[in-house]
């Protein structure tokens, strides 16, 4: 009887022919680039929301915005305290606006990426890229 092991020795020691393609990436399609960056920037918004909310949780269940609470009051009048401007819904606010504004620039950036490429493609001819078949 031969184990799984010897079925691939025997395998990987059969020359196989591999058909080798060298491909060149001479465009990149604008809408696909912009939808792919989307897609990123979602994914990128959705972290930013979660770890914003994850380290405020944190802090505040370490007790280190009553301590700079603390320490704030300790040389000024105590009028101006940390808690006042550092709240849950305060952070989720600036949270939500700090993925709003990455989505768009991501997304951006992503538009701009392909329209480069595009460009320099038309000097440099492109991308040559190999591929093999098993």
């Amino acid at each position: 009887m031969s184990t799984v092991a010897d079925k691939l020795a025997k395998k990987s020691s059969s020359k196989t022919s591999a058909k080798q393609v060298r491909l060149r990436l001479v465009y990149i399609d604008f809408w696909s680039a912009v939808k792919l960056s989307f897609l990123a920037a979602i994914a990128i918004a959705v972290v930013t929301v979660v770890s914003f909310v994850v380290v405020f949780l944190v802090v505040q269940t370490t007790g280190l915005i009553g301590k700079a609470d603390e320490f704030f009051s300790s040389f000024s009048d105590g009028s101006i305290l940390l808690s006042d401007f550092v709240s849950f819904p305060q952070v989720l606010a600036f949270s939500a606006v700090v993925a709003i504004l990455n989505l768009v620039v991501v997304t951006v950036l992503g538009a701009v990426i392909a329209g480069i490429y595009n460009l320099a493609v038309k000097v440099t001819g492109g991308l040559l890229v190999g591929f093999t078949s098993n």
